[in-house]
């Protein structure tokens, strides 16, 4: 067992929100990563088509574990393809009141509804800023709680971390913001879209990120919106977490409030992303999150239409060494149906 392992072991004894403070300090001080990053293999090289991002791997780290982008190297060494910190506010705000994060471990599964808890776009960008790995990171913006004019905070969040990260994310799907899942709504959207397309992106993508609960109908009007005001977009990814709990849950904490994410995320997800991928047949890079534990996940979120894939709750359970098993077993599956490159698999069953 690796010191990593112990780490995590460890870390579990704490309550969820504790535990993951001190995986961050930890981090911070130079505990419990990799001295380097390992190599992967070049079968898992790509270049997402639109926003021209260059990957090592597919497998990245989704928002939400490193809010503040303070351990984003240290997240690098494990493997990842690449990393996205946030979600980041303007104002420093505390976000909901505690306990707000629960593990399912009988699910394998996560409740928060931390409300984008963060210490606001100055203290972020001084260290995105900072950041030299050449693993690619994102920055990942959102709005204050109590804001009078949410889109203007999001425009001021693109523009300011745009010059210093390799993409940014709009992050609209939060289920612990009051009203913030509204901007999905079509006249909404149209006008956060149409304000964050003139904002200064310094030549950076920007992706949208979108929530699982949606309908049929939900989609198609996204689908509309972004080709007409979101043309500027690289992409989506999909999907934030659900405010669906599925009756295969087991775990006594199954009806806290808050977004649910984890393994009972991985089918309604993938399906909410193979709807996209069809209707939006290529036109913008899609990220796939929500559920992803295995290789397996990973290779079915791909086959669905992904260009790359996200994860952050399986850590909780399995370690950040999942990441480099996931990259492995990845090759090994691409290899056995003879593939001979990641992009060969996008979209294969749709």
């Amino acid at each position: 067992m690796s010191l990593t392992d112990i780490g995590v072991s460890l870390v579990k004894l704490l309550p969820p929100e504790a535990a993951h403070t001190a995986t961050i300090r930890a981090l911070e001080k130079g505990l419990g990563a990799p001295l380097r990053a390992p190599v992967p293999d070049p079968i898992l090289g790509t270049v997402l088509p639109k926003s021209g991002l260059k990957l090592s791997a597919p497998v990245g780290l989704a928002a939400g574990f490193d809010k503040n982008c303070e351990v984003p190297s240290a997240m690098a060494r494990f493997g990842f393809g690449f990393i996205e910190c946030g979600t980041v506010t303007p104002l420093p705000q505390p976000g909901n009141p505690k306990p707000r994060l629960f593990r399912l471990t009988e699910d394998q599964a996560v409740i928060n509804r931390m409300g984008f808890n963060n210490f606001g776009l100055e203290y972020f960008v001084r260290r995105l800023s900072k950041y030299r790995a050449p693993v690619p990171l994102g920055a990942n913006v959102g709005a204050n709680k109590e804001s009078a004019d949410r889109i203007a905070d999001y425009v001021r969040g693109i523009e300011a971390v745009a010059p210093h990260a390799a993409y940014v994310t709009v992050n609209i799907s939060s289920p612990n913001t009051p009203g913030l899942r509204g901007l999905q709504d079509k006249a909404s959207l149209e006008a956060l879209l149409s304000a964050c397309g003139e904002a200064d992106r310094s030549g950076k993508p920007v992706f949208l990120k979108v929530a699982p609960d949606l309908d049929g109908e939900a989609i198609s009007d996204i689908v509309a919106v972004v080709r007409k005001h979101g043309a500027w977009l690289s992409g989506l990814i999909v999907s934030n977490t659900t405010l669906a709990r599925p009756d295969s849950l087991t775990s006594p904490k199954k009806n806290q409030a808050g977004g649910l994410s984890g393994v009972p995320l991985m089918v309604p997800s993938t399906e909410v992303l193979k709807a996209f991928a069809k209707a939006l047949n290529g036109e913008f890079d899609l990220i796939g999150a929500g559920g992803i534990a295995s290789a397996a996940d990973a290779y079915a979120k791909i086959c669905a239409g992904a260009n790359a894939v996200q994860l952050y709750s399986a850590l909780v359970y399995s370690g950040p060494g999942l990441v480099a098993d996931i990259h492995r077993d990845l090759v090994a599956l691409l290899k056995a149906d003879g593939f001979t490159s990641l992009a060969q698999v996008v979209g294969k069953d749709l």
